[in-house]
């Protein structure tokens, strides 16, 4: 039996909101603070658009195993205060570790086994939190990159080109458009930008957060992680390049597992034949896929056990 509450934190003079689920009885109970990907997600990782509840299927695995968890809306989103569209990638960083410090002062919890679990952007938001030097037991981290980011959208645009549909592919060859130079551009107009949000394309952009994110290297924050970790990426993500796994096994300073699963797509979910973005919404209607929830619990439950 697992027991759902609010928690709040303040972070930055604004109220955070979010669900901290735990395991019945007294503890003290091993934490997880989940991290969500990029966008505007609430505390159980859905996007209006999207509901892809990776946070909220976490939750519901790590509580079967004894483990509790936390989880919050992103700044103006859901019950949390700010503006999301003028949050950098840094106030992410931020917001995590007012969590954290929020999880070590809960009763209930065990500070000294607090472990960060992030997806996509959480997991560049989880490595950059330890690398800061924060208290935490171990990290998980669910479709990292492992290079600036400016290099991981190129890669993106890259290997979603020849899943996009055949009339888009032709439309990009009879106006010889180079889909990864366009990017590249664009990421120039960003850079030359200095408000938070702008237009780029007809679409408004949080340009304060692309600017931070585009020169940011995770490896640096990798290479200064000493407590274990353990990364998970899908062999059909088009979003992390799974050959990353290599280069976080090569730069985490400790201990570090890896781990690169059969036919997982971005969004943590099993997809059959050639990946496609399009696939998303069909994937999302299942949980997690239970090869993932299985690897990340069975990994913390041995961590929580140390």
């Amino acid at each position: 039996m697992t027991v759902d509450r609010p928690l709040a934190f303040t972070s930055a003079g604004l109220r955070l909101a979010g669900t901290l689920t735990a395991p019945a009885g007294p503890g003290p109970h091993p934490v997880a603070l989940l991290l969500p990907g990029s966008g505007p997600l609430d505390r159980d990782g859905n996007h209006r658009r999207l509901p892809l509840a990776v946070s909220r299927d976490l939750a519901a695995a790590l509580a079967a195993v004894g483990i509790a968890s936390y989880r919050y809306d992103r700044r103006g989103v859901g019950a949390s205060q700010g503006r999301f569209l003028r949050t950098g990638f840094h106030d992410a960083v931020d917001d995590a570790a007012a969590a954290r410090d929020a999880l070590a002062a809960a009763p209930g919890l065990a500070p000294e086994r607090i472990f960060l679990v992030g997806h996509s952007e959480g997991a560049l938001t989880a490595a950059a939190l330890a690398a800061r030097g924060a208290d935490v037991a171990g990290l998980v981290l669910l479709a990292a990159t492992a290079r600036p980011g400016d290099e991981a959208l190129r890669w993106q645009a890259a290997r979603l080109l020849p899943t996009l549909p055949r009339p888009v592919r032709l439309l990009l060859r009879l106006t010889r458009t180079d889909l990864v130079a366009k990017v590249a551009r664009n990421h120039d107009r960003i850079r030359a930008t200095r408000s938070d949000v702008t237009w780029i394309g007809g679409q408004r952009l949080n340009a304060r957060w692309f600017r931070e994110f585009l020169d940011h290297d995770p490896r640096r924050d990798l290479a200064r992680l000493h407590v274990p970790v353990l990364a998970v990426t899908g062999e059909k993500d088009l979003q992390a390049d799974p050959d990353d796994l290599a280069v976080i096994a090569a730069t985490v300073a400790g201990p570090v597992e890896t781990h690169r699963l059969p036919d997982i797509t971005h969004v943590l979910r099993r997809q059959p034949g050639a990946p496609t973005l399009r696939a998303y919404r069909g994937e999302v209607r299942q949980p997690v896929d239970p090869a993932v929830t299985a690897m990340v619990t069975d990994w913390l439950v041995r961590q929580a056990r140390t």
